[in-house]
């Protein structure tokens, strides 16, 4: 496919990017669904000619060995320990991963010995294990492609929902969150909110394993056009709206992603376990056990304790002026305790319901000089902006990306 000549006149602008390394480009408009291709769907695999063999596959289950799966193909212990010895410079079986796919070729006879094991390490990485005269592992990498695509998508309920609908990779809804995360709340997304997006998308055949760079977005959040206009400033790259602003904030608008408000900051509400109406200082996020709780903002954890009614709660002192609260912890992160210093987006704690809750969420709670207020209503100053010196390397990117942006619906 050609590239519209705006696109390559961005891709010269972020060449400090290693634009210039994508393998293949394109721009589409539609995602197919794609699935991997069944192993028997093709007469060689990696060389190997697989009409020969027997073909079984599986996932690796958590605490299972080689010798746990291999046993029932005829191979001994002995083999499996002499093929190990010889590759060990080449693949350290301690790093096979629980719930990756393997593929076992075994022989058509009653035996049914196996003579390949070929391990799924990631996407693009296989392993063969060979059971043959020579007892070895060989790598193999598949090659990698990259498609640069636009898509867009208006929201129903959620932008992962309509990332989904949209049959789009999931990974993208994670990309935009990261992107908007400072600016927009997506706990206060509205049906009719958009976004639009160029982005990369890369394959290894027809198979779509992950999403690379944004080239550009818009979200349309309560009748706001927010751009993101990426660009590199002082050798680290960030996105900017259309008047050069750093989308970077201060603060995170949530310490949680994909979750639900459940109960908004209040001065007065019944509450579900007491029966009676106080105030409620804080935002319910409602999430499953175990979800990740991030620190909003850069700070030093005041404390890590458990409280009767707040349950597992860490504190965070960010400034002089700002400090938030998490409660109802399931757990603590690893490394959270009093004095330690935190980054922002830096996980500090598991969703729980410990303390006085009727269900899994995290009370939110954050202080400005001490006192209580409303975190959905803080309204965080951005990081540096674009600086004078850039000015003019901004304006053409910009251009381009709104241009480009301006092409599709």
């Amino acid at each position: 496919m050609k590239i519209c000549f705006p696109l390559l006149l961005l891709f010269s602008l972020l060449s400090c990017n290693n634009v210039s390394k994508t393998k293949q480009a394109g721009i589409t408009q539609t995602v197919d669904t794609i699935a991997r291709i069944p192993v028997n769907d093709t007469a060689r695999l990696f060389g190997i000619p697989v009409d020969s063999y027997r073909i079984s596959t599986g996932k690796i289950k958590p605490n299972r060995f080689l010798s746990d799966i291999l046993a029932k193909y005829g191979i001994t212990d002995q083999e499996i320990f002499f093929l190990i010895k010889n590759s060990s410079k080449i693949f350290d079986v301690r790093e096979i991963r629980s719930g990756n796919n393997y593929t076992i070729l075994s022989e058509k006879d009653t035996i049914g010995k196996a003579r390949y094991f070929i391990y799924e390490h990631d996407p693009s990485l296989f392993y063969i294990f060979s059971f043959n005269d020579s007892l070895n592992i060989t790598p193999f990498r598949q090659k990698e492609n990259s498609v640069i695509r636009y898509a867009s998508g208006k929201i129903e309920t959620s932008l992962w929902d309509a990332i989904i609908e949209a049959k789009l990779n999931f990974e993208l809804a994670n990309a935009l969150s990261e992107i908007y995360a400072w600016t927009v709340d997506f706990f206060g997304l509205q049906k009719g909110d958009g976004f639009k997006v160029i982005f990369e998308e890369k394959f290894i055949g027809d198979q779509s394993f992950g999403i690379g760079k944004i080239y550009g977005a818009e979200f349309d959040h309560s009748g706001n056009k927010i751009y993101a206009i990426p660009m590199i400033q002082e050798g680290k790259e960030s996105f900017y709206d259309s008047n050069g602003n750093s989308l970077r904030k201060e603060f995170l608008k949530a310490p949680l992603t994909f979750s639900r408000i459940s109960s908004r900051f209040s001065s007065g509400r019944m509450h579900p376990i007491l029966r009676i109406v106080r105030p409620h200082y804080g935002v319910d996020y409602a999430a499953p056990v175990g979800t990740p709780v991030k620190s909003i903002g850069d700070g030093i954890v005041i404390s890590t304790t458990m409280e009767e009614e707040a349950g597992r709660i860490v504190r965070i002192k960010h400034n002089s002026v700002y400090s938030t609260a998490y409660m109802h912890l399931s757990n603590f992160a690893s490394g959270i305790f009093a004095g330690t210093a935190v980054k922002q987006g830096e996980i500090i704690g598991y969703v729980g319901m410990s303390g006085m809750a009727t269900g899994p969420h995290l009370d939110f709670r954050f202080y400005m000089n001490g006192y209580p207020v409303d975190p959905l209503k803080v309204d965080a100053p951005p990081v540096e902006p674009v600086l004078e010196e850039n000015t003019d390397k901004f304006q053409k990117i910009k251009t381009v990306v709104l241009s480009l942006l301006g092409t599709f619906n």
